[in-house]
């Protein structure tokens, strides 16, 4: 009896590779059409799910089986589970640091130090240094980023430019400091030496981070604010000294000492509500609203509060209570939802070949230095949108492209530099993405809002392809003779 083939071929089709990421388009452009900056709120949630079943539909056409696919939305929602921990931490923080004063005494002392003439600029700076010293975009937004947000509204200034600000500074130090989980992940990806990366990954991270400094200076509104006004409303209702930032100091040295970033932050948020039942109880008695209870309970039931639901001010004063009126862990549940069904679109996404489907034939056709480095850039920028997790989007590049750099001899350092260029940075400028959603909820901007000032975010891309198409440091193997770099068993030449 004749053998009756296969109907289906394990092997992605082009055309089905199209399909999903086609649908993915459209819906996600419908989404912002009909619902406009709500649009994360909901919408896009049932857009990226109904895609993961566009997809998982296309790869079962292809031979998948549905148990594997399944395993894959799993695992690849389990990854989000560290950004999810720590978006629920952060939630807390902003409570307790909203009614402990904590947030209030960076905008006081903010508001007097700094002018609409040079904000942005020093926005930048500031968050460039912490983020170096502490290797952490997210600790930065989830810290000092709260307050910067904060003297931003009390200047009047632009929150979009501001929050692009505040990422610009971030993520120079995400992807420059030996402390970063993202710098540690490109050269692992890549297999290049951790602090040789840094070196060379400074060619390009220092003039993204020049321009950007240009641009906001540029930016910088003229004229001097006014600020006592808004000084006497907030010293008539908070007692502000310099003890109001023991919270984030405690948050800055956890980091700096390398604990985890959710027991961090999480120690920093139960910090600001001690902190505010010893110097301030009347608020956390007053949002408890319990007097039949002891006092102890009372207080406890405050900062419980605070954690879970968020702080709700009542100073009376409009701009303040708006500014404080906010965090807990249920306001980040929206932003959770999409991360989830994000990834469960990811998931299915990767086991299926989409992707390797699509850029396949442009790796293929990338015959000059020029062409594979705007590849690379391509496809993690491409796997930023349809992973939606910064991990992957370097992980994926790093070892797909592998091969093709060594086999032109460039150094693993060229690599991870352009891996850190494009994957680390842009992944904060999806609104789907685990990092462009994580930084909407917490500097509480839209993301497709602030994605077109976050300056050093833009230019890195940009600077890695101009400079593999002008030959600038791009280091072959006989450029000079570097530590030995250990490859994977299954990539080591016989």
């Amino acid at each position: 009896m004749a053998k009756v083939p296969a109907p289906y071929s394990q092997k992605m089709s082009l055309a089905g590779a199209i399909i999903p990421v086609a649908s993915l388009v459209i819906l996600l452009a419908l989404s912002y059409y009909l619902f406009g900056d709500e649009a994360s709120s909901g919408p896009n949630q049932i857009a990226l799910l109904f895609c993961a079943l566009i997809a998982s539909f296309v790869a079962l056409f292809h031979g998948f089986q549905f148990d594997e696919l399944k395993d894959a939305v799993v695992d690849s929602v389990s990854t989000g589970l560290h950004a999810i921990f720590i978006l629920f931490a952060v939630g807390s923080l902003i409570g307790t640091w909203a009614m402990s004063g904590t947030i209030m005494a960076m905008v006081y002392y903010g508001l007097q130090l700094l002018s609409p003439n040079y904000f942005y600029f020093t926005t930048v700076i500031i968050c460039a240094l912490v983020s170096v010293s502490i290797g952490s975009s997210w600790t930065v937004a989830g810290t000092i980023g709260i307050g910067l947000m904060g003297i931003s509204t009390k200047m009047g200034l632009d929150p979009a430019i501001t929050a692009g600000a505040i990422l610009s500074g971030a993520y120079f130090g995400d992807k420059s400091s030996p402390l970063s989980d993202a710098t540690n992940l490109a050269t692992a990806a890549a297999g290049s030496n951790l602090y040789t990366h840094i070196k060379e990954n400074l060619w390009t991270s220092i003039p993204a981070l020049i321009i950007s400094l240009a641009l906001f200076w540029w930016l910088g509104e003229p004229g001097d604010f006014v600020a006592q006004g808004t000084l006497t409303s907030i010293e008539q209702h908070y007692d502000i000294t310099l003890l109001n930032f023991l919270p984030l100091l405690l948050v800055l040295g956890l980091a700096m000492i390398r604990y985890p970033p959710f027991t961090t932050i999480f120690i920093g948020a139960l910090a600001g509500g001690l902190f505010a039942i010893i110097m301030d109880p009347d608020k956390v008695i007053g949002l408890a609203a319990s007097p039949a209870l002891p006092y102890s309970l009372e207080v406890i039931k405050g900062v419980w509060i605070a954690m879970s639901n968020g702080y709700v001010s009542v100073t009376g004063d409009p701009s303040i209570d708006a500014l404080l009126s906010r965090g807990g862990m249920g306001n980040m549940l929206t932003t959770i939802w999409l991360i989830m069904t994000a990834l469960a679109f990811g998931g299915v996404v990767e086991k299926a070949g989409i992707l390797d489907r699509i850029i396949g034939p442009i790796l293929h056709a990338a015959k000059t230095t020029g062409a594979l480095v705007l590849s690379l850039v391509s496809t993690a920028i491409a796997t930023n949108i349809l992973a939606a997790d910064q991990y992957i989007a370097i992980v994926i590049p790093g070892r797909m492209y592998r091969k093709s750099f060594r086999q032109r001899r460039l150094r693993p350092e060229v690599l991870s530099r352009a891996v850190g260029d494009s994957a680390t940075v842009t992944s904060a400028l999806i609104p789907w993405n685990s990092c462009g959603a994580y930084m909407a909820a917490t500097l509480g901007v839209p993301t497709l809002a602030f994605a077109g000032f976050a300056f050093f975010n833009i230019v890195s891309p940009l600077l890695t392809i101009l400079f593999a198409v002008m030959g600038w440091r791009m280091l072959t193997m006989t450029d000079h003779k570097p530590e030995r770099i250990v490859l994977p068993d299954d990539e080591q030449e016989a």
